[in-house]
């Protein structure tokens, strides 16, 4: 059986609980007694059933639980992705012990997020940080239930930007001033459809075989993206090309950093920059948009969702939804088949009409 008390000086209900011949004390975190007789059955049934397991030791601090969680986060992309939300998560957690942490305290760190400026998606992404965190929390009984049951993320998709899909016009004016690495760059993501961080920039030579025509990616965001992908004639002549100005005589990496040969070449932010100003065009976008064409183009010719999605490296074609959109040219192609279309139909009706007459 539990009982109710409150603490001296405090509002709030209290839960005392006896578990294993050892009482656990937890707060209602309300100072309505109805509601806090609803939340004492609940745990009682969940004692009764062997639900409700605690560790001997209490819940751990947030922040040294954090830690601790991003220590066993092997892949270094992935750990580098939770430690930018564990950072803004400790902030405001601070020192809170993770049983402290409710479905209300989790609102309100949405709440802050937003009014900070930051986008859904960037909340989001903060969040499943946390959701792992505390699913992790409840697999080794330092807290009973993650709050997430109650809990929705944002909705980000009505707030997204949409991409822009690069026309085989602009293509050509950013490729007539854009810096050698920049142009390599470009003409690869077009034509390969690679990440521009976590695979194009992280290429090195062993990766490329020019006797097969055929590029492999050995590290990528995930296991899907792990995959070998063919070089058109084009791209394979720039590569070529690059090679004789960068090849593995100055550095392993097809995008060295200049300074560093050791090193890839990490931030090319500027020199993108620069390129679209010099190519005086009307709109400003992330160089990751190129995915997103490459993604339609492939799409445009009739290709499968499946046989796409492969090659972008995802693991199922429903992410096509946020990469391929019908470019430009092809929408222009189509209305232009329609018209050549109407024409033929109407030629064909003349021959008919000057028999009849």
């Amino acid at each position: 059986m539990g009982t109710l008390f409150k603490k001296k000086g405090s509002k709030k209900w209290q839960m005392g609980l006896w578990i294993d011949g050892r009482q656990q004390c937890l707060s209602t975190h309300t100072s309505n007694k109805r509601v806090a007789k609803q939340m004492l059955k609940l745990k009682e049934a969940e004692v009764f059933e062997g639900r409700y397991q605690l560790t001997r030791s209490r819940a751990p601090r947030f922040k040294d639980y954090a830690e601790e969680f991003l220590n066993k986060v092997v892949h270094p992309n992935t750990r580098r992705r939770y430690a930018s939300s564990v950072a803004h998560l400790k902030a405001y957690f601070a020192n809170s012990r993770l049983s402290d942490i409710t479905s209300s305290r989790i609102e309100g760190f949405k709440e802050r997020r937003l009014v900070s400026g930051v986008g859904p998606a960037t909340v989001n992404r903060d969040l499943a940080a946390l959701r792992r965190m505390l699913r992790l929390a409840e697999k080794k009984r330092f807290i009973s239930r993650t709050p997430f049951a109650e809990v929705e993320l944002l909705e980000e998709r009505k707030y997204r930007r949409e991409p822009h899909i690069v026309t085989f016009e602009e293509e050509e004016r950013i490729l007539a001033v854009a810096g050698p690495h920049i142009r390599i760059l470009v003409v690869l993501i077009l034509e390969t459809g690679m990440r521009s961080n976590r695979e194009a920039l992280n290429l090195k030579w062993e990766d490329i075989d020019f006797a097969t025509d055929s590029v492999r990616i050995r590290e990528s965001k995930t296991r899907a993206g792990v995959r070998t992908l063919p070089l058109s004639g084009r791209c394979k002549a720039e590569l070529l090309r690059w090679h004789d100005l960068v090849g593995p005589q100055f550095s392993v990496y097809v995008f060295p950093n200049m300074r560093t040969p050791d090193r890839p070449l990490k931030d090319i932010r500027r020199s993108w920059a620069k390129a679209l100003r010099d190519a005086k065009l009307n709109c400003v976008f992330w160089i990751y948009n190129l995915r997103h064409t490459f993604a339609s183009r492939l799409s445009a010719t009739g290709l499968s969702d499946l046989f796409v999605a492969q090659m972008m490296g995802h693991s199922t074609p429903t992410i096509l939804q946020t990469y391929a959109k019908v470019i430009d040219e092809y929408r222009r192609s189509a209305i232009q088949k329609l018209e050549e279309f109407r024409v033929a139909h109407e030629a064909n009706k003349k021959p008919q009409s000057a028999s009849i007459n």
